[in-house]
Formats: C-alpha cells, sequence, structure tokens
C-alpha cells in the first residue's frame, strides 16, 4: 500500500498498530469472527440491542466494501464519468480550451485514497467499541464447541457468527504466475496507469474497472468465459 497520509489514517482506523485487547467477559452471547459488511452489522447491531458482543477482526475491518471493492471502485467511476462528460461538455455549450484533456492518474488515485480514508473511522474498531462490543484484532479459532482462541485468550461463547468473507479465486491459466498481475485486493495501490490492461472476467467487478480504466487512456481487454 502506498503509505501516504490517506492510508495512514485507514490504517489507524481499521487495523491500529498495538492495538489493546479488552479483558474477556466471562462468557459473551456473541461471537463474530470477521470484521467486513457482515461482521460489523451483526457485532454493532447486537451489542446497540444489549448483548455481550466480541469480534474479531484479522485484517482490516471494513472487508472489501470499504478496501478494495464499493468505496475505491465508485471513486474511480465517478473520476471516469467527470472524463468522458468533459469530453462531451460541448453538447452542453462548455467550451473547454482546444487539445485533448490530460487525465492525471495520480491524482485520480490521491482523490480514492482520500475518500476512502475519510469514510474509515465509520467502519474502524473505535466505531464498534463505541457500540458496545468488545474488538479483539488477532486470528480467532475455535477449540470447542464453546470457546475461540484469539491472542492466546479463549473466548466463551453462547453464538457465534463466522463472516470472514472470501478473496479473489486465481484462474488456473497457463504462465500466470510469470506476469505481473492484479486482483481486487491490489489494484487500487496502482499509482502509475497501466498502458495495457487484460480483465479476466466480465462480471460486474470486472467490466466496470475495464471501462473506468479504459476511459483513463489503458487499452483495455476483457477475457469472458462465457457467452454473456
Amino acid at each position: 500500500w502506498p503509505l501516504d497520509e490517506h492510508n495512514t489514517t485507514l490504517l489507524n482506523a481499521v487495523h491500529p498498530k498495538n492495538w489493546p485487547d479488552p479483558i474477556p467477559r466471562d462468557e459473551y452471547d456473541l461471537i463474530v469472527i470477521g470484521s467486513g459488511a457482515g461482521g460489523l452489522v451483526s457485532a454493532k447491531q447486537s451489542a446497540r440491542r444489549g448483548a455481550h458482543v466480541a469480534m474479531i477482526s484479522e485484517h482490516l475491518a471494513g472487508g472489501d466494501c470499504l478496501n478494495v471493492g464499493c468505496v475505491p471502485s465508485k471513486a474511480l467511476i465517478r473520476c471516469a464519468r467527470a472524463i468522458r462528460e468533459s469530453r462531451r461538455a460541448a453538447e452542453f455549450g462548455v467550451i473547454l480550451p482546444e487539445g485533448e484533456i490530460k487525465v492525471d492518474f495520480s491524482q485520480i488515485m490521491n482523490r480514492m485514497r482520500r475518500l476512502r480514508a475519510r469514510i474509515a473511522p465509520v467502519d474502524g474498531h473505535a466505531a464498534t467499541v463505541a457500540a458496545g462490543a468488545h474488538v479483539f484484532q488477532g486470528r480467532g479459532r475455535f477449540v470447542s464447541e464453546t470457546h475461540v482462541e484469539v491472542n492466546g485468550k479463549k473466548l466463551c461463547f453462547q453464538k457465534a457468527i463466522i463472516a470472514t468473507g472470501g478473496r479473489a479465486a486465481l484462474p488456473p491459466i497457463s504462465g500466470l504466475d510469470s506476469v505481473p498481475f492484479v486482483t481486487n485486493a491490489s489494484l487500487f495501490n496502482l499509482t502509475k496507469l497501466p498502458a495495457r490492461l487484460a480483465v479476466i472476467g466480465a462480471g460486474a467487478v470486472g467490466l466496470e474497472m475495464a471501462q473506468a480504466f479504459a476511459v483513463f487512456g489503458s487499452e483495455v481487454s476483457v477475457l469472458a468465459r462465457s457467452t454473456r
């Protein structure tokens, strides 16, 4: 991750360095493993209704949506839309100086990081604690039907929710391991616009990013496995 001021703010909220574990309760009504959208909603809403809740967060609170999904992708799409509208400005009676509109990719990505950092505290550990839940930062594992262990501590629970999410599956393409590639987990760390980009997959996410990067100036090809 480019460790600029925006990503530093983000990480301080969703994966703070030296986060102190709370003193565990004798028993929790609910333990949530995972701090993405599902985990946050489960932990916060249960705590707000009086339940004793612990949330275990190993990676980045906010999950895909905040960090490598909805929020950064929509920030890029908004920039692409502005660029396209600028190129059509004459249709609306807006006369711009002659010449090709210049796209500053580094500024596009900086804006994305700034907006993501602004939103981050909503999903951060402090907000979950403010809702009434305990937050443990580490890897949880079940050690019995009623206990989870995290950071050497055993937490007793009545109910547990596993909300660990998923990650992009790498397709079995020969030679893929020898070429530079990105997934949604690393795409938003780019600081230089790729001259050429092949998007494997024609689902919503793939097409969104294919169109955005084409507008930014990349030569984009979409590889689709199915006919739709």
